[in-house]
């Protein structure tokens, strides 16, 4: 496999690195707070190092604010606490109840989650109002998502992008969080005629379809079955619930694989997987009986008591390592992707490019940063998540890729260390077929810059690790829940 996996990285000798990382990122997240003006939007992507708006949909907001947060979190330092329980304050409530998007798990859960969270950790002054007002913010965020509902042909279903009732996105497979935490918390979506609708059994189904038209398994779907490929899209016909194609949105094409959208994946599901693994034996099994009814002929591995908790794990451990193999096979030495494996001038790269690190100032084609951020965290929970299971090595086979990923990320050319520059992780790509990235003169492609959810996820893969090395809390985004 092209990623070289550095079998003797640990948290605690990433330490440095990391405590590096939240220096530059206190300055950053300062510099980016001073200069920015609410009436001109949210802050999406740097332009020339500096912070800067692109009216698609306001996906973004949670991450300026939880990064705030995430830095108080990592350094007690409470001016970013006051930031970023201000700014989620002021401004995330139109988030709370916004019917159009499908990303209420990263705007919703990296503030209030996170604030409720600290509060849960002691880290807060217990306060039962504010206490109250994270928790119904959560509680209706993740009602609100689970409304955007297709159903389809077989009786489940899953949440619709923005694009469309028709539209089901590989990203929403980890914002599906909000869904997680407003059922932990006891809520429930009402429906028509009172009608209450597990939000559990909505994350399980669309966490199945994710897995079933969105992840490829080397089945023969079509010419393009590769085991672990990612379409970003799936496009399904509304009037009677049946799959028609793959699509790209911000990919090349929809037979090639969009690496963040895999990386969205490699995520999403190993997270998943951790927290359906603090549920109820009974009430996951009640919650996925429908989901894997539909899925049973396409499980590799039989079961041999059959029961629906132990088929759902197993479908979803196989989409989390058919993914997390494919990054591997498919990511430069260092563990940096190229932005597309498909993109049109990857022929124009060295026949070797994969077996040696990543070049961002490369002529043909971006690298993406931010990727790399998502999946580092994804390949380590993964790892985690099996060696838990008693599959040592497989487990630790991903655990170290994540830290190799992380040890790449938190060093020049990916960290920034300049101070005029707003943006901590370099390199990230947002809309490659849009033409949305800043080019620099001098330069034949996007390269330079940092994103919202690059620097995000950033700080969360840096307090995930510093948590391990010191010995505190494992960082999941459901600790915001009580045992």
């Amino acid at each position: 496999m092209p990623t070289k996996i550095n079998p003797k990285l640990t948290p605690q000798k990433l330490l440095p690195k990391i405590t590096r990382l939240f220096e530059l990122s206190a300055e950053k997240i300062l510099a980016r707070e001073k200069s920015w003006q609410p009436e001109n939007g949210t802050p999406v992507f740097t332009v020339k190092g500096k912070y800067t708006s692109r009216g698609w949909t306001e996906w973004t907001q949670g991450f300026q604010f939880g990064s705030a947060i995430l830095q108080f979190d990592a350094t007690g330092d409470e001016r970013f606490l006051k930031l970023g329980r201000e700014g989620t304050r002021r401004h995330m409530a139109s988030h709370v109840s916004h019917t159009g998007v499908h990303d209420h798990g990263f705007n919703n859960v990296s503030t209030y989650g996170n604030l409720l969270r600290l509060m849960r950790e002691g880290r807060l002054p217990q306060d039962d109002r504010e206490q109250d007002f994270y928790e119904l913010a959560l509680k209706v965020s993740g009602a609100v998502q689970a409304a955007r509902w297709t159903k389809l042909a077989d009786g489940t279903g899953f949440i619709h992008s923005f694009n469309g009732a028709h539209s089901l996105f590989v990203d929403t497979l980890r914002s599906c969080r909000s869904l997680a935490v407003a059922h932990q918390l006891g809520h429930v979506l009402m429906g028509e005629q009172d009608a209450k609708i597990s939000l559990l059994q909505r994350l399980v189904e669309h966490a199945l379809n994710t897995a079933r038209y969105n992840v490829y398994f080397g089945a023969g779907r079509d010419a393009y079955d590769v085991s672990g490929r990612t379409a970003h899209e799936a496009v399904f016909n509304v009037a009677n619930g049946v799959f028609r194609c793959a699509n790209s949105q911000q990919g090349y094409a929809p037979f090639s694989t969009w690496t963040r959208g895999l990386a969205w994946a490699v995520c999403g599901f190993a997270e998943e997987l951790e927290f359906l693994a603090t549920v109820p034996t009974q009430t996951v099994d009640a919650a996925a009986k429908a989901g894997v009814q539909s899925w049973e002929a396409m499980l590799s591995e039989p079961i041999q008591t059959w029961r629906a908790g132990a088929q759902l794990e197993v479908a979803l451990v196989e989409a989390a390592t058919a993914t997390a193999d494919f990054y591997f096979a498919n990511t430069c030495a260092d563990g940096i992707p190229m932005w597309d494996t498909g993109a049109p001038n990857l022929h124009r790269l060295p026949a070797n490019y994969l077996s040696k690190p990543a070049d961002p100032f490369n002529a043909h084609e971006p690298v993406d940063s931010s990727a790399a951020a998502i999946a580092a965290q994804g390949l380590i929970r993964l790892g985690n998540y099996l060696i838990a299971k008693g599959d040592k090595k497989n487990g630790a086979r991903y655990r170290q890729a994540g830290l190799t990923v992380a040890d790449t990320l938190f060093s020049e050319p990916y960290l920034s260390t300049n101070p005029k520059h707003q943006g901590l992780i370099l390199h990230s790509v947002y809309h490659r077929p849009n033409g949305w990235d800043y080019i620099a003169p001098g330069q034949q492609v996007p390269n330079g810059e940092s994103s919202m959810w690059g620097d995000y996820h950033a700080l969360e893969l840096a307090l995930l690790l510093q948590r391990e090395a010191k010995g505190d809390a494992y960082l999941t985004f459901f600790g915001c829940v009580p045992k």
